[in-house]
């Protein structure tokens, strides 16, 4: 399929896991597709890796300064965006009591700030009847034992696309979420540390609670991502689609 042939699409996040996965999807179904990520080593190894017309961009989305100069680039190529992926973000596990005020301006700053201004720095470039995706997590509507911090951001953005539905209407944008269950990426398995054996462990942990019984494919998330951005789901606004295998379902 190529449903976003010469379209222009911006991922942020895209160096690992769903980010490239989704980027790579993207960029095979002939978008030109630019991605972020902090690491400079990791956004040229991403760029290699997606192939197609990928432009890398080094920034953290929690820095004014990096989300303008995304755009900046942006701009020299194209005089629009078609879809924007806002899907930087990350947390880390401290029980009540442990969270430092660090690790919550930490979080807060990626999965909040840098969403709502990934967004709002957008839309001079997106077009009318363009479409808004953000990351969520199930986490977002469960409760999850030393995972508050990062459990709150996510429900942050499910209530932005909410929000910002009605900010938009007059422009037919559309923003929806996509809430992944426990995926494989190195985000979640770096959860559980460098050990190898702990980091499979907590992935058997996590299958167990899933009713399909085993944990998602960042595959699988890009999948869903491209559908909510596509012309196929014109008529979907502001949804959560969980791809979860069923995990906030119970």
């Amino acid at each position: 399929m190529n449903r976003f042939q010469n379209k222009v699409v911006v991922v942020t996040g895209g160096t690992s896991g769903i980010g490239l996965a989704t980027a790579r999807a993207f960029s095979q179904e002939g978008a030109s597709v630019f991605i972020t990520g902090r690491r400079q080593d990791a956004l040229d190894a991403a760029v290699q890796s997606i192939g197609g017309r990928v432009t890398g961009v080094q920034g953290d989305m929690a820095n004014f300064a990096d989300i303008d100069r995304l755009y900046d680039a942006v701009q020299q190529q194209h005089a629009q965006i078609d879809a924007v992926f806002a899907n930087a973000g990350g947390g880390e596990f401290a029980p009540l009591g442990a969270i430092t005020e660090e690790q919550f301006d930490r979080t807060f700053g990626t999965n909040v700030k840098g969403t709502l201004f990934t967004v709002q720095k957008a839309l001079p470039l997106l077009k009318d009847g363009g479409a808004i995706v953000l990351t969520g997590s199930t986490a977002g509507s469960e409760g999850t034992a030393a995972f508050s911090v990062y459990s709150a951001s996510k429900a942050a953005v499910r209530n932005f696309a909410r929000s910002w539905i009605l900010d938009l209407k007059d422009r037919r944008i559309r923003v929806n979420v996509v809430s992944p269950g426990a995926t494989r990426t190195p985000g979640l398995v770096g959860l559980a540390g460098d050990d190898a054996e702990k980091q499979q462990g907590l992935l058997d942990y996590f299958g167990t609670r899933i009713p399909l019984g085993r944990v998602g494919e960042p595959d699988e998330i890009a999948r869903a991502v491209l559908f909510l951005a596509s012309d196929e789901a014109s008529f979907v606004n502001g949804v959560e689609l969980f791809v979860d295998g069923g995990q906030a379902q119970i």
